[in-house]
């Protein structure tokens, strides 16, 4: 009877993502496996192709490309920058006066909070020929460069580890704060230096917030889609086409819906894959723990 209780009262929840979130997934499984368009005769009445568009993937040269681009954009921006940079000033604001730390947690948190499009045009002005960037080197007596159109991804990497780096450093910091300073002292008692009183007690305290927050930021950003849209539309040619964009390009801008279908599904596969691995590293953190 209890039992019972407790599924009645996440009922609704269950049902809003049903509707929001279970329904466009299977509709998207359902549209892979058509031939449904954006026009034409396709788009009233699809024929079912079973696994063409599958099978077309694995021809596809666009794809093999994407997937690497998605990799790297997710591998350097988020897992590697995102979460050591969010880390590093989650620590050197604990240690920093209040006015400093409120001065950088702001400025830090402000490029978060910001809308993506907003983000993404400003992110624009900065990398353009004519931008902030390029103007400052001038100042300098540095000539700029086209960083958009030579250097696309490395542009993007960088504007998305300044959009996102907030989050990570605010996952971190009420972590760190979380963090027993009995242990902390203790160890420093017993002649650990502030990077052994990190490696052998901060971090296994923190392990589990590292391990859900490696999750959140490589799920976002392996959808972020604005933010590179607005800054290179996936260009110049198809240099910063990751998945998104892909996807985007081939249901939206040539029309093949039930290809840019097939390319949402392994996109979510991928990202089911990702999302099973770091569920199972937090399993494991909380067996550590408890033993």
């Amino acid at each position: 009877m209890r039992t019972a209780k407790r599924y009645w009262t996440v009922l609704p929840a269950l049902v809003l993502m049903a509707v929001f979130m279970l329904g466009p997934i299977l509709w998207a499984f359902y549209g892979s496996l058509t031939n449904v368009s954006l026009s034409g005769p396709t788009a009233t009445q699809p024929a079912f192709v079973g696994m063409k568009n599958y099978s077309h993937l694995l021809t596809d040269p666009s794809f093999p490309r994407s997937v690497w681009l998605t990799v790297i954009f997710v591998v350097v921006s988020a897992i590697i920058a995102q979460n050591l940079l969010g880390l590093a000033l989650a620590i050197l604001l604990q240690r920093a006066n209040k006015t400093a730390g409120k001065l950088v947690s702001t400025a830090v948190v402000a490029a978060w909070v910001m809308p993506e499009m907003v983000a993404g045009f400003a992110c624009y002005a900065f990398f353009s020929k004519e931008g902030t960037l390029n103007q400052i080197l001038a100042a300098f007596g540095v000539h700029g460069s086209e960083w958009l159109y030579l250097f696309p991804m490395f542009s993007v990497i960088l504007a998305n580890i300044w959009r996102g780096t907030a989050f990570s450093m605010m996952n971190y910091q009420a972590a760190i704060g979380e963090v027993d300073r009995s242990l902390t002292e203790a160890a420093v008692v017993d002649g650990a230096n502030a990077w052994q009183v990190f490696i052998h007690v901060t971090v296994p305290v923190i392990k589990q917030t590292i391990v859900t927050n490696l999750m959140l930021i490589t799920l976002q950003t392996m959808s972020a889609f604005t933010l590179i849209f607005v800054m290179t539309s996936g260009g110049p040619g198809d240099k910063s086409t990751t998945l998104p964009v892909f996807a985007y390009k081939v249901a939206f801008k040539f029309g093949d819906i039930g290809y840019g279908c097939a390319i949402a599904v392994v996109m979510l596969f991928i990202g089911a894959i990702f999302g099973i691995v770091y569920v199972h590293a937090l399993r494991d953190g909380k067996g550590v723990t408890n033993e």
